[in-house]
């Protein structure tokens, strides 16, 4: 699994111009399900999140979690992360999990962050949506499952 985190001072998405999910001070998180992963992939993204000092203390060094600044998550999900790119100007996406996979491995991962004591949000599974968000720093971490 491969999880793109952005610390944001605001995130929403929407699909047809109705916003599914939105959350103020907290993290979006890009969510990428390799046909590899298994449910332990999303155990340790999870944890390693909930717990992730990537927020300023008092003395603007990260030294606090999502969790201790009281802030909430946006999932969204992107199997683009997934994409081979290396050969020829068109990705391949062979790496991506099946959509059924996916899925499922998707909502397990929302299932355990909101286990944590995080409110979390998400976009909707597959679907074409509009995502907009303020990185607040800018703060961006690229996480990858299978680099434990």
């Amino acid at each position: 699994m491969i999880a793109v985190l952005q610390r944001v001072s605001q995130g929403s998405v929407s699909i047809e111009n109705k916003i599914i999910g939105s959350i103020n001070h907290g993290l979006v998180i890009f969510l990428g399900v390799m046909n590899t992963d298994e449910k332990k992939d999303g155990d340790f993204l999870a944890k390693k999140i909930a717990d992730f000092r990537i927020f300023n203390d008092k003395e603007h060094k990260m030294n606090r979690s999502v969790k201790d600044v009281g802030g909430s998550i946006l999932v969204i999900s992107q199997f683009t992360l997934c994409s081979n790119w290396r050969k020829g100007l068109r990705p391949s996406f062979i790496n991506a999990a099946s959509p059924k996979k996916g899925e499922h491995l998707y909502q397990d991962f929302l299932q355990k962050l909101t286990a944590r004591g995080i409110l979390v949000q998400s976009g909707k599974f597959g679907a074409m949506m509009k995502v907009n968000l303020i990185n607040d720093g800018p703060v961006t971490f690229v996480l990858d499952s299978k680099k434990m």
